[in-house]
This record gives structure tokens, C-alpha cells and sequence, in this order.
């Protein structure tokens, strides 16, 4: 797989993909300044249909992945959730590789882990 980043969430509560996650991709600076890169809706295999970051487009540095699994919990499946905005901060250190964050979810915890 070539340069980028990508991400795909999956609600094990449910035992598939979440589709209809909103998420945001932003780039932290060193002074603490926070700049939005990329936003998305998770589709029904709950990726989004493009890559947050494209090969041309990475860049080395600390990002987060905001997932909103509130509203997700809410609207889409009709129940509350204990997390509101997941995020998920990491460092992008080499610029050549494919970076990919899933998020395993369900209505009471998370985790996640570099994918491949």
C-alpha cells in the first residue's frame, strides 16, 4: 500500500463497521496551535471514502483523529453513549509509510492500534 493515512471504525458492540462516524483529522503544531487538515463521514464499511492524507500530502509531525461516536450512538443507533469525542493522537515519522488508525468502539469504551 502506498504513502497516506487512512482510518476504519468498527462497532464491536455491534459485531461490523459504524457507518455515518464523523472524523477529523488535525496537525499539532510545537506551540500547541491545533489546524483542522481533513474531515470525513465513515461509509457503510465504515472507512471513509477518501484518504485523510494522500502520499503528496504527508508530512511528518503529531496529528489527532477526533471521532464523534456520540452523535454516532445517538442518531444512528438510537442510544446514548458514555464517550462523546474519541481522540486519537499520533506521530507520523516517516513520510514514506501508510499510516492507518482503526478505532474498535462500542457505547461504554475504545481502542485502537496502528493498522496496516
Amino acid at each position: 500500500m502506498s504513502a497516506g493515512l487512512t482510518t476504519h471504525v468498527l462497532d464491536t458492540s455491534r459485531e461490523g463497521p459504524a457507518s455515518g462516524v464523523d472524523v477529523t483529522l488535525q496537525r499539532l503544531d510545537r506551540s500547541g496551535s491545533v489546524e483542522t487538515i481533513n474531515q470525513g463521514t465513515t461509509n457503510d464499511d465504515g472507512r471513509l471514502d477518501e484518504p485523510l492524507l494522500t502520499a503528496d500530502q504527508m508530512e511528518t509531525g503529531t496529528y489527532q483523529l477526533l471521532f464523534d461516536v456520540g452523535v454516532y450512538y445517538r442518531q444512528a443507533q438510537s442510544e446514548s453513549s458514555f464517550l462523546g469525542t474519541v481522540p486519537v493522537r499520533f506521530i507520523i515519522d516517516d513520510v514514506d509509510e501508510h499510516y492507518h488508525v482503526p478505532l474498535l468502539l462500542s457505547p461504554g469504551g475504545y481502542t485502537t492500534y496502528r493498522g496496516s
